[in-house]
């Protein structure tokens, strides 16, 4: 009787030996894995990206603003200059509107609209280092180097760690040293 309990001990030894168990409590085997219920069942977190699409709200200047910044980053700045004047004309309170209708002013050399668009960014938001660093390479862009370093500098106050800023400033100072090497030939 003693070899008989022992000769069962041995084997459910072996057959508890090839089974495993993770941390979820599901049995592993090389066989089959079968689920098992746990003590502690965990939810998963809520995700806060998904929205109700009734909660979609629809401007009427988001497709224009988009194919604005499409077109920018693409480099055809006359065409997103365009999509940004359809935009301001829909949505006259968007300020992002009004800051890619500068930038595309800028690129396409109308610095005179430029500054009546950021001014009207401005208006609406108030001087914001992104603002004020656009204004900066706008200035820089004019060959208004003195103007472009104040406004850099003015944006950098606000976020020192700016690399937008930073990138910036250096671009200036690289500038600054190519005309006055230029200057002295």
């Amino acid at each position: 009787m003693r070899v008989g309990l022992w000769l069962c001990v041995c084997i459910v030894s072996v057959a508890v030996a090839g089974c495993e168990t993770d941390n979820n409590g599901i049995a592993a085997s090389d066989t089959a894995a079968v689920p098992v219920a746990s003590a502690t069942s965990e939810t998963p977190p809520a995700t806060f990206t998904v929205q109700d699409p009734a909660d979609v709200k629809y401007y009427p200047s988001d497709e224009p603003l988009k194919l604005g910044l499409e077109h920018f980053n693409r480099g055809y700045f006359g065409i997103s200059a365009k999509y940004f004047e359809d935009a301001v004309a829909k949505a006259p309170r968007d300020a992002s509107a009004w800051v890619g209708l500068a930038a595309s002013y800028d690129r396409i050399g109308r610095f005179d609209l430029a500054d009546r668009a950021y001014k009207q960014a401005i208006g609406l938001e108030g001087e914001t280092t992104a603002i004020l660093n656009n204004e900066g390479y706008s200035y820089m862009l004019r060959g208004r180097l003195a103007d472009a370093r104040r406004k850099f500098l003015k944006a950098y106050e606000r976020e020192p760690h700016n690399q937008t800023v930073l990138n910036n400033l250096k671009l200036l100072d690289s500038s600054q040293r190519i005309i006055r090497r230029d200057q002295n030939l």
